[in-house]
């Protein structure tokens, strides 16, 4: 699928909405942000609902296994959706339908019901990959790169803010309108779930699949691949061994970051003594990284790319999860808060560019089947999750945990070397590239000759004025 008139330009036309694809950029982000919001929402008041429903540690392990498990095939589903239908209706869909079980998680009474509900939200994860298809057919590819990163990172940021903002949520129920902690917890999950079911209802009428129009429409006029066809390049884009080692290195970055989001809370208050609210500030700073990490591995990706071509953006992807994988070790060893912290944020930044830098490489792998890629992909990010999870529910130190998970990661980043491009697809991006910088530099070029203009009038006039 390659579809026409591209954005060639994010930061420069950031305001303008009037532009579908700048508008459809901001409604993706904001979507994801809440949709991580809501799917991570709980995590912060863990505490209250470990001591309300009586939990173990194994139950609490397996809440955390819940969370991220369907999202795998949440994720598989949704990626098909987006090349039938087009990510338009897709995250519609998602975003109405999703609101339901996060509202309903406040009906939970016991292990059981609360372990279902948490299972059911897992199905909003799925939000990223279309938020990452969306933007990818949105933006040419001298920019993609940065806009897939941002949209996902201030996306992600939803993991961080969720941290402090939803025990301040609580505690005005708690506090100010004097509600018990039980109904507390409740109330909160029921405010962020009319939330992102309003946002579906903005996203339907604010966007449209793609530059020119939806996929109805484009279908129609004989402008993209019909409806059948794509279950087809779905399964041929499943035979590409790139695609299962991006699965495998999305897992060791993305996953990383969602059993950080589930347990860090717990983590520093089991292991440094923190309250509540203090736990989940310190938290926040994981997740609050994404406000411009993930933004960062997006942007290098572009530059690697202009420089050395796709080949130079599976290296860079490289360096960010080899130096993830030993700033983890590094935090796992954190023993005093003044440390932890530091190297908490360290870790933050290299996962974070990780996710980035997996993303600008996925746009470029199979354009026929953008969605199957960008869904099994962003499974994998769940299924590395889904693994890490495993740790966290036995007997086995925290720490050591961490410890495990980071030797691991730093094996997996060399499988980024594994994911090569033809000397044809090398050649043809880089020309596509070059296009896209050419509309860049004509649109500057007018601006500026536009800016020219106006600027001898002004003097002409001045000119006239003085010599009447």
């Amino acid at each position: 699928m390659e579809l026409q008139n591209k954005a060639t330009s994010l930061w420069g036309n950031f305001f303008k909405i009037s532009m579908v694809q700048i508008r459809t950029f901001h409604m993706t982000w904001f979507s994801f942000f809440l949709c991580f919001f809501a799917w991570f929402g709980i995590a912060p008041l863990m505490l209250i609902v470990r001591d309300e429903l009586n939990l173990t540690k194994e139950q609490v392990g397996w809440t955390i296994i819940a969370s991220v498990t369907v999202t795998i095939f949440a994720r598989l589903l949704i990626g098909w959706l987006c090349d039938r239908i087009g990510p338009r209706l897709t995250y519609t869909g998602l975003l109405t339908l999703g609101a339901l079980p996060v509202m309903g998680i406040g009906l939970a009474q016991d292990f059981q019901s609360f372990l279902i509900f948490r299972l059911a939200i897992g199905a909003i994860g799925a939000s990223f990959v279309i938020t990452q298809y969306h933007t990818s057919v949105m933006f040419a590819p001298n920019v993609v790169g940065q806009a897939n990163a941002t949209s996902a990172g201030w996306g992600n940021l939803g993991g961080g803010v969720t941290q402090f903002a939803m025990p301040m949520i609580f505690s005005i129920f708690v506090v100010g309108f004097g509600f018990s902690e039980a109904a507390g917890w409740r109330l909160s999950m029921v405010v962020v779930g009319i939330a992102i079911f309003l946002t579906g209802i903005a996203y339907y009428k604010l966007t449209q699949d793609a530059p020119d129009g939806n996929y109805a429409d484009l279908r129609a006029k004989g402008m993209l691949p019909p409806k059948k066809s794509v279950t087809a390049d779905y399964f041929e884009a499943l035979k590409d061994s790139r695609v299962w080692l991006l699965f495998v290195i999305y897992g060791a970055c993305f996953g990383i970051e969602l059993t950080v989001n589930n347990v860090a809370a717990l983590y520093f208050a089991d292991y440094f003594d923190l309250g509540l609210v203090a736990a989940g500030g310190v938290a926040a700073s994981f997740g609050l990284m994404n406000i411009f990490a993930r933004t960062l591995g997006g942007i290098f990706g572009d530059n690697y790319g202009a420089l050395w071509g796709l080949k130079g953006r599976a290296f860079w992807l490289f360096i960010c999860l080899f130096c993830e994988g030993l700033a983890l070790m590094l935090f796992s060893q954190m023993q005093v808060l003044f440390l932890a912290i530091p190297t908490l944020i360290l870790f933050s930044l290299f996962t974070q560019m990780a996710e980035g830098a997996t993303y600008s490489v996925v746009p470029f792998i199979n354009k026929k089947a953008l969605g199957a890629v960008a869904g099994v992909v962003g499974a994998g990010g769940n299924a590395g999750a889904v693994a890490a999870g495993f740790l966290f529910k036995g007997s086995i130190d925290w720490s050591e945990a961490f410890l495990i998970i980071g030797m691991v990661v730093t094996v997996a980043s060399f499988l980024a070397f594994f994911v090569r491009f033809s000397t044809r697809q090398e050649d043809e991006e880089r020309a596509n590239f070059a296009a896209a910088n050419i509309e860049t530099i004509k649109l500057k070029a007018a601006k500026a000759n536009a800016d020219l203009e106006l600027a001898l009038e002004a003097i002409k006039s001045k000119q006239a004025a003085l010599q009447s």
